[in-house]
């Protein structure tokens, strides 16, 4: 594993997995820390940087540590596209959990970070102290499925940052209507790179051509590996991806089910959200409690 110089808040770290394929993750917080660690794992054509402000405020007790997946943000681009899939990143966790020397941790994810925690609950169990479902569940519609290929692995480029900004209200704005002028623009630059002069998306657009290999999972029959687990799961009240009715069978198949829903919000919330502090911080503290008890 390769350490850069501490950035703003965090330490910037790379490793190798198998295939040769260097990884990025930002490692905050205190290594050492008796409490909890977090992984936090990012949506489709995300990147560690959506979860800076929640790091910076975990990181005050505990380790954050937040993976740029193949693809995305400063991780190699996948010299095969169709290594693109839910079951590579979850063996790229599982790695990261190895060189971290993470053997408990709490998982956040969003959107497809959700579904990868939900794999690692069938691949190693024994990793999850919880986990933080944001957005996500076991059905997706097939209309949600479309809008986020209609612009997922678009090849597009902006001659400034203007454009780009405007370009984020434009695909985003109904799902978030409440985002000031500042929010927008760190959107923005959370989203977009500057490369040769043009501003274009952080991520390989070809992760958009990678086909599912072999018979889709049943993924209600991946969330009941979370029996056992617990699990916070958030919704934006605006959100195509998650649906109400979705929601509510969350609970019933896992009645222990921990739920919050952010009002004015689409897909997807960005976990700052007064409502999502006051579930999120007491579920933290028990687990925090039960690892002490149990470790």
């Amino acid at each position: 594993m390769n350490a850069a110089a501490p950035e703003a808040g965090y330490r910037a770290r790379t490793f190798t997995v198998g295939d040769g394929t260097q990884l990025y993750f930002r490692d905050y917080g205190d290594r050492l820390s008796t409490k909890t660690a977090v992984f936090c794992l990012s949506g489709l054509t995300r990147n560690s940087k959506d979860f800076h402000r929640l790091a910076m405020r975990m990181a005050a007790e505990r380790r954050v540590v937040a993976l740029d997946y193949r693809g995305r943000g400063r991780s190699d681009y996948d010299q095969n596209p169709q290594n693109y899939q839910p079951e590579t990143y979850v063996r790229d966790v599982l790695d990261l959990a190895a060189v971290t020397s993470v053997h408990r941790a709490i998982v956040i994810g969003t959107s497809l970070g959700g579904l990868v925690a939900m794999g690692l609950a069938v691949a190693r169990p024994t990793l999850l102290a919880g986990v933080v479902m944001n957005d996500i569940g076991p059905e997706i519609p097939a209309a949600a499925i479309a809008r986020i290929g209609s612009y997922a692995g678009k090849d597009e480029s902006y001659g400034s940052w203007a454009e780009a900004v405007a370009e984020c209200k434009n695909r985003y704005g109904l799902a978030h209507p409440g985002k000031s002028d500042a929010d927008w623009d760190d959107l923005t630059h959370d989203s977009f790179v500057e490369k040769a002069g043009r501003i274009v998306p952080d991520y390989d657009i070809r992760i958009a051509k990678a086909r599912p290999s072999g018979t889709p999972p049943d993924l209600w029959a991946l969330f009941g590996a979370l029996a056992n687990v617990p699990v916070l799961a958030i919704r934006g009240d605006l959100s195509d991806v998650l649906t109400a009715a979705t929601f509510d069978k969350m609970a019933d198949v896992k009645p222990d089910l921990i739920r919050v829903t952010v009002p004015n919000c689409g897909h997807n919330p960005v976990l700052d959200e007064p409502e999502v502090r006051a579930a999120l911080d007491p579920l933290v503290a028990r687990i925090d409690g039960r690892e002490t008890t149990h470790g």
